[in-house]
């Protein structure tokens, strides 16, 4: 049996709908396999009256005959509708007729790919809302999409007939290090924390990736299996992610692609050049794409730089890119890889990738969450005295975090070299933006760091993977 794991805050939304005495347009989006279908089936599973999707790449008829198939199911009608105002019509008689108290859910999953192009399908909907939702304070409308950006755009950010008529907006993003740890758990799956980091640099917090893996095996025997096999579940999932939420997603990957040869990020014109497009039009709009898809990040470097960059967040993404497209499909790949260097700087990368999107663990586990602070990056380029810090905690108390993330497979050492190229960090960093701020170097590691006479000497604090577990 499935199970909910986490999704609290999302579940009370879920559930204070059904308690509500007015009508409720609640909007779902999320990236694809995040589990925003499987959230709203099990809240409102006793509630939902009527359930249709769209159909990824099919033609307005092909949608509409869906749509009559599916609502036959329930009213026997013979009637293929004409067109969305008649379907959304017929919508209207089978709730009519229903005689069953309390809130009735009406539950519309893959909300974008109803909205082919000269369907009429969003004015129909909006007038569906407007004519009949909006007068029965007995019912819930869930629309739900992978597309982001088209769910906030057309549907949240609407200046039409649905403007201002949303009454609750969640946005799905994938587990976090503690609710994976729980979901493999309630599935009998039991990792060690350096296991389960490990899978969650190569899969993300992406449910449905994490059901493919059996209780039983090992991280590297399951990564193998559905990566590296010739039919491995996942083996082919990065392309078809793209073509299933990105119309011209050929430039989505690109972008993607070159993201994940910089460690640091890259600017939009950096982008730009890369690809060889316009830097207007398609380009732009696929940043945002990927960005509130949650591929991408868009984020400020440290005081004083005026273009923001853009880094590649997605573990998946990185992982295939790095080491499944290419590979043979034998099997086996993966054992073979993990002593190579190739696999040492990804998993550097990754880890740093992970600290970032677990700050706020870190912020808790330092005591400092009730004190005012932001977090950024911080790179000096140079041959002889460049230096990159890639997170930094500025806060309000005069103190700023240059932390330090290490991905090791035991207890990491602090040597000679490595303690003066540290502090030749700190003083570049003091130098260059005249900081005033006490600076504390913060070591985030797997396992710790041995003691010796630098760590003593340097380290103000210390964290490891189990306080991004938190």
């Amino acid at each position: 049996m499935r199970k909910l794991t986490g999704r609290k805050d999302e579940i009370s939304l879920l559930e204070n709908a059904l308690a509500s005495n007015r009508p409720e347009l609640i909007a779902l989006y999320g990236r694809r396999r995040v589990g925003k279908t499987f959230l709203v089936r099990e809240v409102y599973k006793d509630s939902i009256q009527f359930e249709f999707s769209g159909v990824h790449n099919v033609s307005f008829r092909d949608q509409l005959r869906n749509f009559h198939l599916k609502l036959s199911g329930y009213t026997g009608s013979d009637t293929i509708p004409a067109d969305w105002f008649e379907a959304f019509f017929q919508l209207e008689r089978y709730f009519d007729q229903l005689k069953s108290r309390g809130k009735k859910v009406l539950f519309i999953d893959e909300f974008p790919w109803l909205d082919t192009k000269r369907s009429n399908f969003l004015a129909a909907f909006e007038n569906f809302w407007n004519s009949y939702i909006s007068k029965r304070d007995d019912l819930i409308v869930v629309i739900c999409g992978s597309a982001a950006s088209y769910m906030i755009k057309k549907i949240i950010r609407n200046r039409g007939g649905l403007y201002l008529r949303i009454t609750q907006s969640i946005r799905l993003i994938p587990f976090n290090l503690n609710e994976t740890e729980q979901f493999l758990k309630v599935r009998g799956v039991v990792l060690s924390r350096y296991d389960i980091l490990l899978l969650y640099m190569v899969l993300g917090g992406i449910p449905y990736y994490l059901e493919a893996i059996q209780p039983g095996e090992s991280v590297a025997q399951a990564i193998d299996r559905i990566c590296f096999s010739k039919n491995g579940f996942l083996r082919n999932e990065f392309r078809s992610v793209f073509a299933s939420l990105f119309q011209h997603s050929d430039n989505h990957e690109s972008i993607v692609r070159i993201l994940s040869r910089s460690r640091k990020g890259l600017t939009r014109m950096d982008i730009v050049d890369h690809i060889k497009l316009s830097s207007g039009g398609r380009i732009t709009e696929a940043l945002t794409e990927l960005e509130e898809s949650g591929f991408i990040e868009n984020y400020k470097p440290y005081r004083g730089k005026k273009d923001s960059l853009y880094r590649l967040t997605d573990e998946y993404s990185l992982f295939y890119i790095k080491f499944v497209e290419g590979s043979n499909g034998q099997g086996g790949d993966w054992m073979k890889m993990q002593g190579v260097q190739s696999f040492k700087i990804w998993s550097g990368y990754s880890f740093e990738s992970i600290c970032i999107k677990h700050v706020s663990q870190i912020v808790k586990r330092l005591g400092i969450s009730g004190i005012r602070l932001s977090t950024g990056s911080w790179v000096i380029k140079g041959s002889q005295n460049g230096a990159q810090i890639d997170l930094l905690i500025d806060r309000d108390d005069r103190v700023i975090n240059i932390c330090e993330i290490k991905f090791y497979s035991a207890e990491f050492t602090i040597d000679k070299k490595y303690a003066g190229e540290l502090q030749n960090k700190i003083e570049a960093f003091r130098s260059h933006t005249k900081t005033k701020s006490s600076l504390f170097l913060t070591f985030i590691t797997t396992y710790g760091l041995r003691q010796n006479q630098y760590r003593t000497q340097l380290v103000q604090n210390e964290l490891t993977m189990d306080d991004l577990f938190g």
